[in-house]
């Protein structure tokens, strides 16, 4: 029996867990989503959240407690570094990201981000302070429930793992996130097209029946 044990396995040890919920984390302060699976977001969102909640506190000892939670403090943003001979479709891409990721919270200029001959990160933005300066302070008046799952619809080919997004809350703007609507949704439009149909079919007037000829008449009544 499992009382008193709570999380996830994922079927992963203990190393292997604590790393990849590191790591998921990492990418979701960093880039605002993440697509994952369903088990995988579910582990992930209260890990996320409490390291959200002790931010806010914003001393010392809650900064050393996310390190702590988040294994290290790490270098953040590596993907908006744009190199100097970049192509177009680069230059396109991370800009398109960097305005998606801008719809959750604040990020560094991307020109706090280098790299060296080796296409190593030389610098770049620390995951703590950004996290305790620009993710922090946008749920400062809100108790709780900084992120949300949405189902994809979708599943992921090879195991057929159900996908679905996880996400900060405050980018609610944009098309729907679902790759289709719910059952729900689907029977709300089915009787709002029958009911339409009933109304067109109402207000159409039966055909009225054309009326006997009058010679016709007289011989039904000479009979």
């Amino acid at each position: 029996m499992r009382h008193r044990k709570a999380g996830y396995k994922l079927n992963r040890t203990t190393a292997h867990r604590k790393a990849m919920l590191r790591n998921m984390a990492a990418s979701l302060f960093e880039h605002g989503q993440i697509t994952t699976t369903m088990p995988k977001a579910k582990a992930l969102q209260p890990f996320v959240e409490k390291i959200v909640t002790k931010a806010k506190r914003g001393d010392l000892h809650a900064r050393r407690q996310v390190i702590s939670m988040l294994g290290a403090d790490r270098y953040a943003f590596a993907w908006s570094h744009l190199p100097k001979n970049a192509t177009e479709e680069e230059r396109e891409r991370v800009e398109a990201q960097r305005e998606f990721t801008q719809g959750f919270f604040d990020i560094p200029d991307a020109d706090q981000v280098e790299r060296n001959r080796y296409g190593e990160l030389r610098k770049a933005p620390r995951l703590v302070k950004h996290i305790f300066d620009h993710v922090a302070p946008r749920f400062a008046d809100r108790a709780g429930g900084y992120t949300r799952i949405v189902k994809l619809g979708r599943h992921r080919l090879g195991d057929a793992a159900e996908l679905c997004v996880i996400q900060f809350v405050g980018n609610e703007e944009g098309p729907e996130i679902g790759g289709r609507p719910s059952t729900r949704r689907r029977q709300a439009d089915r009787r709002t097209a029958f009911a339409a149909k009933l109304r067109k079919g109402g207000d159409t007037k039966p055909e009225a029946k054309p009326e006997a000829k009058p010679e016709a008449q007289a011989e039904e009544s000479a009979e």
